[in-house]
């Protein structure tokens, strides 16, 4: 197999449902330094812009399960490797559950829920979880569907300490591999328990 690394120019693309480790995987990439890294660093752009990563960019962002056709067609002529990170899928879902009520405006799960699903009015409590697993299997779909026949590898949350170190050999990384090791024993972005009237 051709190895993507003998090219000049290079993309790395995390697909994901959020919920999953994604902002400590980029963080960890952070320490490279033959990449750079971004977490949903052009999420907030609409139009050929929302694409326009640079090479040798690692770019971590649960919203292009979205974008995968665009994102397709726009890398189709390039060297690219897709890493499908992954978290147990109940897991992910009441990661999600805690994160309901959320105030924050762009809220994944309530866009899903009130947007891709068409619902005009609250989900009651008793159905909010299986909400949140549909989202898991849609968007785990689309990610699995759209890697068929692309270069791609999978990564699980719960092995990290064996997955992310296969990750890094395979895009030859460079840097302070340790310090990257490291970011996995912290905890970044943890959901807080939701309150008595969310859960």
């Amino acid at each position: 197999m051709t190895s993507l690394w003998n090219h000049a120019a290079v993309n790395i693309f995390v697909l994901c449902t959020g919920r999953c480790g994604s902002v400590t995987f980029s963080r960890a990439c952070g320490h490279l330094t033959n990449y750079t890294s971004g977490h949903e660093s052009r999420a907030r752009l609409v139009g050929p812009e929302r694409f326009d990563f640079p090479a040798d960019h690692v770019e971590v962002d649960n919203r292009l399960s979205w974008h995968l056709g665009a994102l397709g067609a726009r890398y189709s002529d390039s060297p690219v490797l897709y890493v499908h990170l992954r978290r147990d899928p109940d897991a992910v879902a009441r990661s999600f559950l805690k994160r309901w009520n959320s105030a924050y405006r762009a809220s994944m799960i309530r866009a899903f829920g009130h947007g891709i699903v068409k619902r005009v009015k609250d989900w009651p409590e008793e159905r909010r979880l299986e909400v949140c697993r549909h989202y898991v299997d849609t968007v785990t779909a689309n990610i699995e569907t759209f890697l068929h026949g692309r270069s791609a590898m999978t990564m699980w949350l719960e092995s990290a300490e064996t997955d992310f170190p296969s990750f890094l050999d395979r895009i030859n990384a460079k840097g302070d591999l340790e310090a990257a090791l490291a970011e996995w024993s912290v905890k970044h972005n943890a959901s807080k328990k939701p309150a008595l009237s969310s859960s």
